[in-house]
């Protein structure tokens, strides 16, 4: 099942609809939108090579500078193309409406992306982050020659699962198991697996009036989501496993408040009618991974092993009744 879904996230792709931005129009009739799949793993810009050639013909003079947006909100290109899609998307969208723009990058909002080679260091920077998470040191990935640093990048250019797992595993940033550590209470040694999942947290108000997620209002600025990153550690709970449900308590506090103190004490009670999740704070509507809803009780390092993005790290998207207040 592992090797079957880490398959289903390399051969996923979003089917794109992209439009040129009208005021970038200089011809008639305007030329009609690029049809083009996007890979899940993959990020925006390295989409432009297609999208240049497409509109070429029509762009008004001027030195490119190429960004994203999604009814009006613009994209944040090192966020992965899957990632963005789901988190802006309550209810899926096929193609998925996107426009290109070629000059006026809005730099109060985006960091400036010159490219491929762009993109490329910002995924080599998350890699190098993720590995400190799990080791404790990024020197592997410091130490890569250029030779596989460059077979690693083309590899997730091209979609080769094959190329990327012969290169990576040279990482040793995993598998993570449910035995990666004792629980607490315990005086085994832990296992040499390691025991520290990099995790990126997207949280996503949708208001507390919403009935169905499909009528989630449209997100106009990037100020109403909380971009999260935490790493959870791994301990084995007593006669099982750590969930999804337990990680994600853990991994908002501000958001999910267990009371468990509380509740263990009995002075605490929670109505058994009310849905995981809902306390003071908020109430926990969808959660998403590489386009999955996941059930809640799935083991966590599971998630981590086969729905985890190439940069190593696990990505959530979180929809949620109200905004936390994070600390």
């Amino acid at each position: 099942m592992e090797e079957e879904a880490t398959k289903y996230i390399w051969e996923g792709a979003i089917p794109l609809q992209i439009k040129l931005h009208e005021s970038e129009i200089t011809s008639f009739p305007p030329p009609p939108p690029l049809m083009i799949l996007g890979l899940r793993i993959g990020y925006l810009p390295l989409l432009v090579p297609p999208l240049k050639a497409h509109f070429s013909s029509t762009l008004p003079p001027g030195t490119d500078n190429v960004w994203f947006d999604y009814k009006g909100l613009p994209l944040k290109w090192y966020i992965p193309t899957g990632v963005l899609f789901d988190l802006l998307c309550a209810e899926p969208e096929r193609p998925w409406n996107l426009t290109v723009h070629f000059r006026g990058s809005p730099g109060d909002v985006l960091t400036p992306c010159e490219g491929e080679e762009s993109v490329k260091w910002s995924y080599i920077n998350s890699l190098k982050e993720a590995a400190y998470v799990i080791n404790g040191n990024c020197k592997n990935v410091m130490n890569m020659s250029q030779a596989d640093q460059y077979d690693l990048w083309q590899s997730l250019l091209k979609g080769n699962m094959e190329g990327y797992l012969k290169i990576s595993s040279r990482l040793k940033l995993g598998p993570f198991g449910e035995d990666s550590l004792p629980s607490e209470a315990s005086e085994t040694v832990a296992s040499s697996r390691p025991s520290r999942i990099p995790v990126r947290l997207y949280v996503r108000s949708v208001g507390e009036e919403i009935v169905d997620i499909e009528d989630a209002p449209i997100i106009d600025s990037w100020d109403k989501i909380s971009y999260i990153n935490r790493p959870f550690e791994i301990y084995k709970e007593e006669g099982g496993y750590v969930s999804l449900k337990q990680a994600l308590k853990s991994l908002l506090p501000e958001t999910f408040n267990t009371n468990s103190s509380q509740e263990e004490s009995g002075t605490n009670v929670k109505d058994p009618n009310a849905p995981d999740f809902e306390d003071d704070n908020a109430k926990l509507r969808l959660v998403r991974v590489q386009g999955i809803e996941p059930d809640m009780d799935i083991p966590f390092f599971w998630l981590a092993n086969c729905l985890r993005n190439p940069e190593f790290y696990l990505h959530i998207c979180v929809f949620i009744s109200k905004q936390p207040k994070l600390r």
